[in-house]
């Protein structure tokens, strides 16, 4: 099933229930700073282990110990649902100690 493209009033709303995500156009954004490489790496295989689960994948920047992700779903060429799923799941890692 494709999911709904989320309306800016539902944007909105979601933003309040992530911590420190930026909206950019249709996407939201956010950056994180880790001790080494290894760690931020760390990071990213959680991350695609949560992206498989929902079966949604985001856009990731890597250099060295900095991780940017940028979330929305393509196919409706916005935000959905699946993008604050994903958010949560990334924030929840990082207040779990990452």
């Amino acid at each position: 099933m494709r999911p709904t493209r989320y309306t800016d009033q539902e944007i909105r709303a979601n933003l309040k229930e992530i911590s420190n995500w930026q909206l950019l156009d249709n996407s939201i954004s956010k950056d994180f700073t880790f001790k080494n490489f290894s760690a931020a790496f760390a990071f990213l295989t959680q991350i695609a282990m949560a992206a498989e689960k929902l079966n949604h994948h985001p856009e990731i920047k890597n250099v060295y110990n900095k991780v940017s992700i940028q979330l929305n779903t393509h196919d409706v060429g916005g935000l959905t649902e699946l993008d604050f799923k994903l958010a949560k799941q990334i924030d929840k890692l990082l207040a779990n100690g990452f």
